[in-house]
């Protein structure tokens, strides 16, 4: 356990240091750059030194930079729809939205990457590919269409149990490998998310409608929210490997 827990939290560089910045920068005073410009450059700051000390490789630094695309597109989305706000005014923000808000969700392909490393991670029993990419295509789609239509994502959790039931994650800590339902730690990674969410929030990264009056705890419901979105970045990240790594991942 401890060796698990080590790993994790050196597999947790990047997200941590997210969370680092977003405490610093409201506690200390910034003078005329504003609290998000600041997160953004010290973003971007993280993650060239994420790349020139060889934690991330030019590959996965891709990847990371692919999610805060797709991470940034789902908060413009939000916010116009008024799921949350950022409240605070940047140069770097874009029709209510700050650019630093897409690292956020990089930083869980960052942990994603840099655990896949760490723990050797070896999946067992993936599902044929057409089925992941329609899991986690649906899944996307649903944080955009939730706020028009019908929420699914009631249905797409069992019908994710049926696609993932046989799949298993093996992963080494003190030298042993042990193995994990790749299901379970989908929720385990999910839950951990929505912790660090209520730290986020406690510090201003944004803001729910609820919480505009004074830091309340994040609604347990977002747990759900969570676990998809990390369902979907396991999802991407597996299959970028299986196609640009095939030798190095057979899932």
């Amino acid at each position: 356990m401890l060796a698990f827990a080590y790993k994790n939290a050196l597999a947790c560089g990047f997200p941590v240091f997210v969370m680092l910045m977003l405490a610093l920068s409201n506690a200390l005073p910034l003078g005329t750059l504003s609290r998000y410009d600041f997160l953004l450059i010290a973003c971007l700051l993280g993650q060239l030194f994420m790349y020139f000390s060889g934690l991330e490789s030019k590959r996965e630094m891709l990847v990371v930079f692919g999610f805060h695309a797709i991470g940034l597109a789902l908060e413009l989305h939000k916010v116009n729809v008024g799921s949350w706000s950022y409240p605070e005014d940047a140069i770097t923000k874009i029709a209510g939205v700050p650019l630093y808000s897409g690292f956020m969700y990089a930083s869980v392909a960052s942990y994603i990457c840099r655990a896949w490393h760490l723990f050797d991670l070896k999946i067992m029993r993936w599902p044929h590919n057409s089925l992941a990419l329609i899991a986690g295509l649906l899944i996307y789609l649903n944080f955009f269409t939730n706020a028009y239509v019908y929420d699914i994502r009631w249905f797409l959790f069992p019908l994710l149990i049926l696609i993932f039931w046989r799949t298993v994650v093996g992963f080494t800590t003190n030298g042993k490998t042990r193995k994990m339902p790749l299901i379970v730690s989908f929720g385990l990674i999910g839950f951990f998310i929505w912790l660090a969410e209520n730290i986020a929030t406690f510090f201003n990264a944004w803001k729910y409608s609820y919480q505009h009056k004074g830091w309340e705890v994040v609604s347990l419901s977002k747990l759900t929210s969570w676990a998809l979105l990390i369902i979907v970045s396991i999802i991407m990240v597996a299959q970028l490997k299986l196609w640009f790594e095939p030798k190095q991942n057979k899932l």
